[in-house]
């Protein structure tokens, strides 16, 4: 007797003498399991609850069917899980575990257009169909905010890294310049970073310097600190773009330290020269490359306002000089000019990699609007999806193997993770695969959050 076969199957070949065949009729499955980890990273630092709050919302009440907040985790649990277009969440508006976490199980969630008229932004008035508005500077405290509350207590001393990256675009998007260096039309955002936590990320036209607007930011975000912890000592640290008067001088004016990369030049050379010559036979002697080097006050001759300490690497490698130059405002008892260059100023190399992981695994880059100010709230939505990945990695994976792995790796170990999601009168679960590789770090990770 010929066995009955569905129409909609698919022949997939076969297995140990059977036929394997395959049809979407599982019902309500998810690959969006890891979702839960996110909804409890964000009820643990009550950051769409405090985002929400930096919005104006003037949406007839009766007619409103997502809330700020839900439209808030949609689309930043969406950027966190690899969604990063509008038009994604046509299709994720269905999807049974990011509804069941956004307390509409069997629902349908916000779709492209509802969430296209949060972020396309335009002052309330200035358009009568236009009810939702944010509050640019509330939401800039909030990033330091959640910094600052993720310390149980104040630290000793912190690093603040500046850095200015490219953000291509490919439209005629406002405030749009081609840069020589970048060699593209882009913009060029300015971030601050304390360690992986992300203090600001401020879009800006690729029209301006790099360090345009640093002195501001700087002086915003110190002011926020210092409120709360007055005693910590606090040092920026930033490449030779960031080195300007202008953000020196404050820095010293406010008891403010400070490590900058210095761009070379023929007077900074010579007063290396000994610290060369000695590099040099150094290097011949052992046949290793060799560094020596040197502290001196320098003042530029129509630039800087006053003569300053500039810490110089005399380096001699694959039979060449390789000289590099740092300026400081820490006084040589607190900071030699080895420790300075090598321990201190070195690692701000770090900071590219959360650079990477904002544009590369978050989509930080993505700003096709045609407004800035559109373009800058998409910049702070993937910000903060940086932010709530931060904090799964910092609260549910301490001590865990993947406590350093970075957004990618965790959104494809835990995150993009099958799940059946089944609702009863008294509850809605997610029952994942048994044989889930990361099954005891996910476990852990989902009851610390």
């Amino acid at each position: 007797m010929p066995t009955q076969c569905s129409q909609s199957e698919l022949d997939l070949g076969s297995s140990a003498g059977r036929r394997l065949v395959g049809a979407f009729d599982g019902g309500a499955i998810s690959s969006n399991g890891g979702v839960v980890l996110l909804a409890a990273a964000d009820r643990a630092i009550g950051l769409s609850q405090r985002l929400a709050q930096c919005f104006t919302d003037l949406r007839f009440a009766d007619a409103v069917r997502h809330s700020v907040p839900d439209l808030l985790r949609q689309r930043i649990f969406g950027l966190a899980l690899g969604h990063e277009d509008l038009i994604d969440h046509d299709a994720l508006r269905d999807d049974p575990a990011l509804a069941a976490v956004l307390d509409q199980p069997g629902g349908r969630l916000a779709g492209k257009s509802t969430l296209n008229r949060m972020e396309h932004a335009s002052k309330i008035g200035q358009d009568r169909h236009h009810k939702l508005d944010h509050d640019t500077a509330a939401i800039e405290r909030l990033f330091v905010d959640i910094f600052l509350d993720a310390h149980s207590e104040p630290p000793s001393r912190i690093v603040l890294d500046l850095d200015a990256t490219d953000d291509p675009v490919y439209g005629e998007q406002e405030g749009r310049h081609f840069h020589g260096y970048y060699d593209c039309y882009c913009y060029l955002p300015l971030y601050v970073f304390c360690g992986r936590h992300l203090l600001a990320a401020k879009l800006r036209t690729s029209s301006v310097d790099a360090a345009d607007g640093s002195v501001a930011e700087v002086a915003r975000i110190v002011a926020q600190i210092r409120a709360r912890w007055p005693a910590t000592t606090i040092v920026v640290r930033a490449d030779s773009g960031f080195c300007r008067d202008d953000l020196m001088t404050w820095c010293e004016t406010n008891n403010v330290q400070y490590v900058l990369g210095l761009a070379g030049n023929s007077r900074l050379v010579v007063k290396l020269a000994p610290e060369l010559r000695k590099a040099r036979r150094r290097a011949v002697r052992t046949g290793q490359p060799a560094r020596v080097f040197a502290d001196f006050a320098y003042r530029t001759r129509k630039s800087w306002s006053a003569k300053r300490r500039v810490i110089g690497k005399a380096e001699w490698t694959q039979g060449a000089a390789n000289p590099r130059f740092i300026v400081t405002n820490i006084h040589a008892a607190h900071g030699p000019a080895r420790f300075l260059y090598e321990d201190v100023y070195c690692q701000r190399g770090e900071m590219e990699n959360r650079l990477k992981e904002c544009q590369g695994d978050l989509f930080a880059d993505r700003t096709p609007a045609p407004t800035m100010r559109a373009n800058q709230l998409r910049l702070w939505l993937a910000s903060f999806a940086y932010v709530l990945m931060c904090a799964v990695r910092r609260i549910g994976l301490a001590g865990t193997k993947l406590a350093v792995a970075t957004c990618g790796t965790i959104r494809l170990k835990l995150l993009k993770i099958g799940a059946l999601v089944t609702i009863s009168v008294r509850r809605v679960k997610l029952a994942f695969a048994s044989a889930c590789p990361e099954r005891e770090i996910f476990e852990r990770a989902a009851r610390r959050l």
